[in-house]
């Protein structure tokens, strides 16, 4: 028997096992992904009624908006800014964790909190902290002199865009931090102390033993943090979204205003394409080059 009729009678065989996965993906992606580039070719008015057929008209709308080069731009600062800072950050705080020291399941628990609460009401708290009149934060500033009187760190594109890539950092950490934990928890002891044996340093065991094993871990924290982050909407519509034009926009934040404030749904389909398409991209590339799971599956 040939290996191509081998190989098609072993995927028969597992179909049984497998058919449900494949069904609720074709559900679930497949289905809504489809009607997704579907409905960016049609012809909707305000309300979403279907008028009939538009061709690419959505598509020519959308690259004829002059915002859309800065508006990409924003959007590979946002996702690059906040994964790489939030996948440092949890590397070090999870090697902390790591550690056994007195209060440690105390310390774990609260790391948790920003992920357990809602992302909109921890971004609102950062927004009213942070307002000029009356924010706590701009208080502190000031009366501790480092600055004359309360800065609007939410009212210019720049600064509140900085502010969401903070807030982001923040309630991505606990997720980040307890994957890369568990990658650690999986890395045999032994390992570490034949490094320390053979006189490595602790950056040396770190970078030659412990490293190459959170390969995983680390992929599977920057793929889920990529796709969160790419299509994040509150956090960016709550401390940015009062800002006029797309001086602070991602691509996620400019399809809802094109439903919201434009009314331009087609084109919002449009959108949403364009975003499908960038973040499978983006994934392919990261897997690529990374190859995340190399000296695992090898």
């Amino acid at each position: 028997m040939s290996r191509g009729k081998t190989r098609f009678t072993a995927g028969l065989a597992a179909l049984p096992w497998i058919g449900p996965v494949l069904v609720l993906i074709a559900a679930i992606v497949a289905f809504p992904a489809g009607y997704m580039v579907w409905t960016s070719t049609r012809d909707l008015n305000s309300y979403g009624q279907d008028r009939g057929s538009a061709g690419l008209a959505n598509y020519r709308t959308l690259f004829r908006i002059p915002e859309l080069a800065s508006v990409l731009l924003h959007t590979v600062i946002w996702v690059v800014a906040v994964v790489l800072i939030t996948l440092l950050l949890s590397a070090a705080l999870a090697q902390f964790l790591n550690k056994d020291f007195p209060g440690r399941t105390a310390v774990r628990l609260a790391v948790l909190v920003p992920w357990a609460a809602s992302v909109v009401m921890t971004t609102t708290i950062f927004y009213y902290m942070l307002d000029p009149d009356v924010g706590i934060a701009n208080r502190f500033l000031v009366d501790i002199g480092l600055l004359e009187r309360g800065f609007g760190f939410t009212k210019q594109p720049t600064e509140a865009f900085m502010v969401a890539i903070g807030v982001a950092v923040f309630v991505s950490i606990p997720f980040t931090t307890y994957t890369i934990l568990a990658g650690l928890h999986s890395i045999p002891a032994e390992l570490g102390e034949a490094g320390r044996v053979d006189g490595a340093s602790a950056w040396q065991r770190y970078r030659y033993l412990t490293l190459p094993q959170l390969r995983p871990a680390i992929a599977v924290a920057t793929i889920i943090n990529i796709i969160n982050v790419f299509n994040s909407l509150p956090i960016l519509q709550v401390l940015t979204g009062s800002i006029a034009g797309f001086s602070a926009d991602t691509t996620t934040t400019l399809t809802f205003k094109l439903i919201r404030q434009n009314q331009q749904i087609d084109t919002a389909a449009a959108m949403s394409v364009l975003n499908f398409g960038l973040i499978v991209v983006i994934i392919a590339i990261y897997v690529k080059v990374v190859r995340p799971t190399r000296g695992v599956d090898e």
